[in-house]
Order: structure tokens, then sequence, then C-alpha cells
């Protein structure tokens, strides 16, 4: 069998210094995860969960897609939880943000509609597009007046996607604007809410919740892994849109359910945020507390971008710093554009002040 098809792909990113590979570095100061509240690694929580499915005698799998054998007790009960936190008429859980987007965006768009997404909107909402029979376009970057300019020309159904905060830059959305627009327009808007999922709104029900716009916006998809520390998504939004995706979001239909043990630890993950609410404003204290020795940052959440240009400094930077005991990563292109290449810094409740100065001293000597 000749492979030499796929190790010539592998060489040209060898060449331009973009090649990934997996690596540990547990022994580090975590500079690079998701885990913003440290509910992660939260040992109380762990005990809280482990108890529960204890308990609860859980399975250790889903057995089967939801529309077969995997609709276990615990996850209408999980979804009937989450309808109060995100203040949904409905939630449909998913096994990832990734196909939550995905079954989302592929299903409810169909030939003849028009689907305007932001140019920096996540991977999974762009393939979610591009699976529909929609026509696809993007919009510039958080740009109220190219958003508006494509609107005006749109027939048919109009559905715009954005996120609250983005994954590589830590910007938010105007969401507000953007909510207006979409009324006077007439169009669907489907917000991710991923970064945002337990760092902000009461009982971590995100930004779209802390800011009352909720009922405002078509659809919107949450992310568990990320600020909540454990695994899965969730859709919120109307029944007869739950419904649908039950019936027509292929992610959900073809895959088997979450492991029983998933869905009980995203219950317990709000119920402990719930009653552990002071840890949001911990995050937003480290946020403050590294804007203020690293007075380059233009972000104010836990994502602060440092724009470098160029692959090899990107990577070399990286390295310099894991050798100082803090685990910063490069993002490279293509995974961003060419000349915006950087380090991706996330901020946790779990990082020291000191490390959070140490970070920033090195930093300034460094780049």
């Amino acid at each position: 069998m000749n492979l030499n098809f796929l190790q010539r792909k592998l060489d040209e990113r060898v060449d331009k210094g973009n090649i990934r590979s997996l690596k540990t570095n547990d022994l580090l100061a975590d500079f690079v995860s998701n885990d913003y509240l440290g509910l992660s690694g939260n040992a109380e929580l762990a005990r809280i969960i482990h108890k529960k499915c204890g308990d609860e005698h859980v399975p250790n799998g889903g057995t089967g897609s939801r529309l077969l054998s995997g609709n276990h007790r615990w996850y209408p009960e999980v979804e009937e939880d989450l309808i109060g936190v995100l203040k949904a008429e409905s939630v449909l859980l998913f096994n990832s943000g990734y196909a939550a987007n995905q079954a989302l965006v592929s299903a409810v768009a169909d030939s003849g509609d028009t689907i305007l997404y932001d140019q920096l909107s996540h991977v999974c909402l762009k393939e979610g597009a591009w699976l529909s029979r929609a026509e696809t376009t993007a919009f510039r970057h958080n740009d109220l007046e190219d958003l508006e300019a494509r609107l005006k020309r749109v027939t048919g159904r109009c559905f715009v996607l954005t996120e609250t905060i983005f994954s590589m830059d830590g910007d938010v959305a105007p969401i507000r604007e953007m909510i207006e627009l979409c009324e006077k327009y007439d169009a669907y808007l489907i917000v991710d809410e991923a970064h945002s999922t337990g760092c902000y709104g009461s009982g971590g029900g995100g930004l779209l919740i802390e800011q009352e716009l909720q009922g405002r916006v078509f659809a919107r998809v949450y992310t568990f892994g990320k600020g909540m520390g454990v695994h899965g998504a969730c859709v919120a939004g109307p029944k007869v849109l739950t419904d649908f995706l039950i019936n027509f979001g292929r992610p959900f239909i073809y895959t088997t359910s979450l492991p029983p043990h998933s869905v009980i630890a995203i219950a317990e993950s709000f119920h402990f945020l719930y009653n552990h609410l002071f840890l949001q404003q911990d995050l937003q204290s480290k946020i403050a507390l590294f804007r203020k020795y690293w007075p380059n940052s233009v972000s104010e959440t836990a994502i602060q971008p440092i724009l470098i240009g160029s692959n090899e400094r990107a990577r070399k930077i990286s390295n310099e710093l894991q050798e100082s005991g803090l685990d910063v990563r490069p993002i490279l292109s293509p995974t961003v554009k060419s000349g915006t290449e950087r380090l991706r810094i996330s901020l946790h409740v779990h990082n020291s002040d000191e490390e959070i100065r140490f970070l920033a001293e090195k930093l300034l000597a460094l780049c």
C-alpha cells in the first residue's frame, strides 16, 4: 500500500513550521486549558459526581442512540434542570459542542435559504453551514455594517451565526446590536455560548442570560467541556426546534448517546456552580490582574491572545515559556490567518497571582 500521498502532506506541514503533534505538560502551570473555573480538577465536585453515579448504579456507556436504547432516565431529567438554568422553553443534549453546532445549522437551513456567519466563527458552525444546502457567506468579524449590508440583499430565510466570546481573540460579539439587526430583517440568530458557559450569567447560563437577551435569540448552543469542567453540550430554544433536531439533526440521530456518567456530571457541575458563584468573580479578578501586568492586553475575557506574527517565532516563545514552567501553547496558521500567529493565554481561577505575574514578566521579556 502506497502511503506517500499522506506523507507528502505531512512533510508540507513540517516545511511550513505548522506540523501538529500531541503532548502532555501536566507538571506545568496551566495557561492553556479551557477549564476557566477550575471545575474539571475540583476534588469536591469529583466526589459528588462519583457518589451520585454509585448511588444511581449507572451503566458504563450510553448503549445506543437516544432514539433506541440510549435515552436513559437521567437524560430528560438533566434537560429539565437545564431548562431552568438556561431560561429556555426546551433543551436537547448533544455529545459535544461541535456535534451540536453542526447538527443545528445543517438541519435548520435548506435549499433557498441563506446563512451569514462571522468569519471568525468556530469551524463547526462553518461546517454546519457548508453541510446544509443553503447559500453561505461570511461577514467581517463583529462588523455590524457589513452584516446589515448582507442582510439587505438576502432573499428567503436567513440564519446568522456568531459566538458570544470568540475562542482565538477572546473578544465579545456586539450581540445586542446583532439581535436588533436580525429582528429588523427577520433573520434567525444562532449563538454559540461555548466560552461564556459557566463564566457568566446567573447559574452559569452565559452572556445572553447575563444581558437578559436569551428570549430574543432563535437558538443557543452551550458547551460543558470548558467552563463547566465536564463533557457534552446542548441546544436551547423553542420546543419545536428541539423536536425538529430529534427528527432531522443527523449528528444527534446517528450517534451513541453520552455515557450516563457524563450526563449526571453536567447536572452536578451546574448545581455545584450555583453554590459557588464566587468562582465567576474570582475569574474576573484573575483577568484584571493579568491585564494590570500585561499592558498590551486587548481582551477583557479569560482568553488573552498575544499576537506574534510567525509560526516559527510563536513556537519558539512557547517553548521558552514551557521551559520556565508555564504551559502556554502557540496557535499557528492555518488554524489562524497567516500573519496572526499567536500565543493563546487562558486564565483560570486556579492560576495563582504569583504565576500570573511571572507569566506577564516573561512575556514582556520575550515579546
